[in-house]
């Protein structure tokens, strides 16, 4: 995947979070590592992987993936996570939650590699705020509590636990597998 394919997410955030909307930002951060796979599971359609730093984590392959089948232990890939947040100050309203992929993968007998991206809002109450590492926690329509980070320019000092905030959450993932 190239790095265009992030800075197009990255863009469609900014239009779809525009900074002209009062109390709405963007909050944006991307990781980046070269990970080995470790294990292959075909039938559960997941694959675990160990980055840089020695940790394990599985990852889930969409349906849509033709290229499983080249997917071995051994093999690395690089992969680039981002994740941005905006945050919008509204009041009242009803609890909600709708959420959204788009999927872009490598054609059959290509390389293994693609870009998820998936956006979730939630219209939900504030359960907590952490001022020091800029974390909103919001409570959702079934009462599941997710902490998302804030942007700089999101006025996260007005907000109270029990305040009524939409959030929208979205975060992309892109491979692409490196030859050793």
């Amino acid at each position: 995947m190239k790095r265009a394919a992030l800075v197009a997410v990255l863009s469609s955030l900014a239009c779809v979070c525009g900074a002209q909307v009062k109390d709405r930002a963007v909050a944006v951060q991307e990781t980046e590592a070269v990970v080995t796979v470790t294990k292959v599971d075909r039938q559960a359609r997941s694959v675990t992987f160990r980055g840089p730093k020695g940790g394990v984590a599985t990852l889930s392959v969409p349906a849509q993936a033709q290229n499983l089948d080249q997917v071995k232990p051994g093999q690395q890939y690089r992969m680039r996570y981002v994740e941005a947040v905006a945050v919008e100050i509204r009041k009242g309203g009803a609890p909600a939650a709708s959420a959204g992929e788009e999927v872009k993968l490598s054609p059959k007998g290509a390389k293994p590699g693609g870009l998820i991206v998936r956006t979730q809002s939630i219209a939900g109450v504030v359960d907590g705020v952490d001022f020091t590492n800029r974390y909103v926690s919001v409570r959702g329509p079934k009462g599941n509590v997710v902490a998302l980070k804030a942007a700089d320019d999101v006025p996260i000092e007005q907000l109270s636990a029990g305040e009524r905030i939409s959030v929208i959450h979205t975060e992309a993932l892109a491979v692409e597998m490196v030859l050793k």
